[in-house]
């Protein structure tokens, strides 16, 4: 299961995933995002603080997303090294926003 929490300020939109992304679940991110990208204003920051496993598929989706210029945050050690893996940067750090090196 996933859950998806999106919040809004006036500089960025924010979405926080809680669970697995995995399966049917990566899908169901797809199409809350897809949509967001049109009307979005500010940035987007994908916060994974809450994900206990991100499965070959979702690591696509979010690479799909943080080439689109989305902010990929998590404090796990598992989700940090896939959030570096995806960005390409040996920066030790828990958030990395594309271009960032």
């Amino acid at each position: 299961m996933l859950k998806i929490t999106s919040g809004n300020s006036q500089t960025s939109t924010r979405l926080t995933l809680e669970g697995r992304l995995a399966g049917a679940w990566v899908k169901e991110l797809e199409q809350f995002w897809r949509p967001m990208t049109a009307s979005q204003r500010g940035s987007l920051i994908v916060d994974l603080g809450g994900v206990t496993f991100i499965e070959q598929t979702g690591k696509a989706l979010l690479t799909e997303m943080w080439r689109e210029g989305a902010e990929l945050i998590g404090n796990g050690c598992c989700t940090r090294s896939i959030i570096q893996e995806i960005t390409g940067s040996p920066l030790p750090t828990s958030s990395i926003r594309r271009g960032m090196k």
